[in-house]
């Protein structure tokens, strides 16, 4: 009874979308106040619905409901509690109607925090969310109906993919699709703004919150993700351009050049036509994630929810939004009339460059990824694009915004000096080239990539805290570090998000260039050398889990003779799935992690182990870590979340309606 009361109120969670991306529409358009307002109500109650919706699903995997098909194919009795609540999301159907619910999450939450918006834009805003609301709705209800019911319902299900149950892959897609789904609002924004003909700084003041909130949810999201390839794929890696990987980070390097350039609509009223290009095509590399994820046309390591033939529906809703928003662009491009005149050298200037560095990165990666399919459609070619083309083709690009954040940060509006922001940068060059010396001194004869990368990641962190303090400034310590608290906390967000970039420059490439790696088999009570790292296999076990087999090892680990610790690392088999999966064991550190792998028992006796030394690899998250915080800092800014000037001011209409 509670799926049909799910379905029920997915059906009407639908219809509401229809009425919302319709009427309010209409109403802006001939000013009838009375029809605009519908959109409020409306985007409430499309989000209660689904939350409704979403909520019986839920109730049907922990009550174990296997009269439900999704149930009985994603769960199992003896599951963990947390992992038959992540199984509502662990497959097709269940993920998108966490995406529908978020998407209209999103919508209702622009209704209830969009007062200061003016009644038309509002309305028009809300009517092309719910409009992507729609196709998706359409997309679950005809397609992929999550209430299916058995005929004859099994006793026990067939369980959730074995390496979807670990907490990192719980959270992991709830935080991308908040990321996703949240750039849907700089779409709508965009498109909104296109359909009146009004794109101006107080537009920009009020897209940027939304942006900006969707890039943390994506920044915590490819954190987990990458989090989790590292320690539960057990190839000890945490990014392998993997195209599920590139579904995300696609996007986020879209959504972060859009943030750049919505601060120059903002501050100066330029670059209007590309910061609405750049919403639309946020969204729609969002949208190509989910079509690369979903179709299967691509080859992933964890496309765990693919489905060719419903792969063309989302191939549809890509190719008429993206089209239609596009269309709509080229009609309207030409009469935003950019107001603010910049020299090259200027924050602009320097803006500018910091979104072509990103757009161009994310073209890249783009390219890469859908070059084995344009490959095999059209010449009949078999191909594979691996980490030796992106590392190559992308990391330059990495370097030069690296090299380009600190001047940008402190160059003036309009028109500024080389000369003088190199003067104000003089300290963190000189520490950061003397880091790279020492760091090339102290590894003679490995790659430059170690000293650069530390070196750049060392210029990041000093150019940020240059930043905050010529903004306090010129007067006695005491002065300035009262004027230090006192910033906005935008200018506070802006410097630890720079820094956060730099701390994961310098774990990438400490872990890239300084990695040891041992690969044996071993003996019960062996013991062997890695680095300065003493590994002794101890023993073997074979135990249970609550829903698995498992092959644990005991490895005692020393550094230096003096003893680090003990390791247990697994091999699981699930016998539901029939499914094996490793888990690594890791000893965390703030310098390097040691990280063993344990392997399948050997004819001839013994085990395969796998012992890696990974230096600065926790820097990586913590860098991921500290830039979200940035974004948060930012986000609590009065001056984000209020559109300054909405009540104020009356923007001027670059065309007619």
């Amino acid at each position: 009874m509670i799926a049909e009361v799910g379905h029920f109120a997915l059906i009407l969670a639908f219809v509401v979308a229809i009425v919302q991306a319709i009427v309010p529409l209409i109403g802006a358009q001939k000013g009838w106040a009375g029809w605009m307002a519908v959109a409020g109500p409306a985007a409430s109650a499309q989000f209660m619905l689904t939350a409704v919706s979403f909520s019986a699903l839920t109730y049907a995997f922990v009550t174990s409901d296997f009269s439900l098909r999704l149930v009985v194919l994603n769960s199992h009795s003896l599951k963990p509690m947390l992992y038959k609540v992540s199984g509502v999301w662990g497959n097709h159907e269940g993920s998108m109607l966490l995406w529908v619910l978020i998407l209209a999450g999103f919508g209702a939450c622009a209704a209830w925090f969009g007062g200061d918006l003016p009644d038309r834009l509002r309305a028009r805003v809300l009517a092309v969310q719910s409009a992507v609301a729609v196709a998706f709705f359409a997309f679950i209800i005809f397609t992929s109906n999550p209430f299916l019911r058995m005929a004859i319902p099994p006793f026990d299900g067939q369980d959730l993919n074995p390496l979807l149950q670990d907490p990192g892959l719980a959270f992991h897609p709830p935080f991308l699709y908040l990321g996703y789904v949240g750039l849907s609002m700089s779409f709508s924004f965009a498109v909104a703004a296109l359909i009146e003909g009004r794109v101006d700084a107080a537009w920009a003041r009020w897209v940027r919150p939304w942006t900006l909130a969707a890039w943390v949810f994506l920044t915590i999201g490819i954190a987990l993700g990458s989090w989790w390839a590292y320690y539960e794929l057990g190839w000890g890696g945490f990014w392998f351009w993997d195209p599920v990987e590139n579904a995300s980070f696609m996007p986020w390097l879209i959504a972060a050049a859009l943030l750049h350039s919505a601060i120059v609509v903002e501050k100066r009223e330029a670059l209007k036509s590309w910061t609405i290009l750049l919403a639309i095509l946020a969204f729609g590399f969002s949208l190509i994630g989910t079509f690369i994820v979903r179709s299967g046309v691509l080859t992933s390591v964890h496309a765990f929810a693919n489905d060719p033939e419903r792969g063309v529906f989302i191939l549809m809703i890509l190719a008429v939004f993206m089209g239609g928003a596009l269309t709509l662009f080229a009609a309207r491009a030409g009469t935003m009339e950019a107001k603010g005149i910049f020299a090259p050298v200027s924050r602009e200037g320097a803006l500018v460059l910091n979104n072509i560095l990103l757009a161009v990165s994310a073209f890249v990666v783009f390219f890469g990824t859908i070059w084995p399919l344009i490959a095999e459609l059209f010449f009949d070619r078999k191909l594979s694009v691996g980490p030796p083309f992106f590392n190559m083709a992308f990391t330059p690009f990495m370097i030069a915004l690296a090299i380009v954040l600190p001047f940008g940060s402190i160059l003036p509006w309009k028109r500024g000096g080389l000369s003088k922001a190199a003067r104000s940068l003089r300290a963190p060059l000189v520490l950061a080239l003397a880091i790279t010396a020492l760091v090339w001194a102290m590894q003679t004869g490995r790659s430059a990539l170690g000293p650069i990368g530390v070196g750049l990641g060392v210029w990041l962190l000093a150019g940020s805290v240059v930043d905050l303090m010529l903004r306090t400034g010129r007067s006695d310590v005491k002065s300035r570090l009262s004027r230090l608290r006192h910033l906005p906390r935008a200018d506070w967000g802006k410097a630890v998000a720079h820094a956060g970039f730099g701390i994961t420059c310098i774990g990438v490439a400490g872990m890239l260039a300084w990695e040891q790696e041992d690969i044996r088999i071993a003996q019960i009570g062996s013991q062997f050398d890695v680095g300065a790292v003493s590994v002794t296999l101890r023993d073997v076990i074979e135990t249970q889990g609550p829903n698995y087999y498992t092959t644990m090892a005991e490895i005692d680990v020393a550094r230096n003779g003096q003893e680090v610790g003990t390791l247990y690392p697994e091999k699981r088999v699930y016998p539901v799935a029939k499914m094996p999966t490793t888990e690594a064991a890791i000893h965390n550190g703030f310098l390097r992690d040691i990280y063993v792998v344990i392997g399948d028992e050997q004819v001839n006796g013994g085990y395969a182990v796998r012992t890696y030394i990974k230096p600065l690899a926790n820097w990586i998250w913590l860098g991921a870590i500290i830039m979200s915080l940035g974004g948060c800092l930012s986000l609590t800014d009065r001056r984000m979340r209020i559109a300054i000037g909405a009540r104020k001011s009356r923007a001027v209409p670059v065309a007619a309606e």
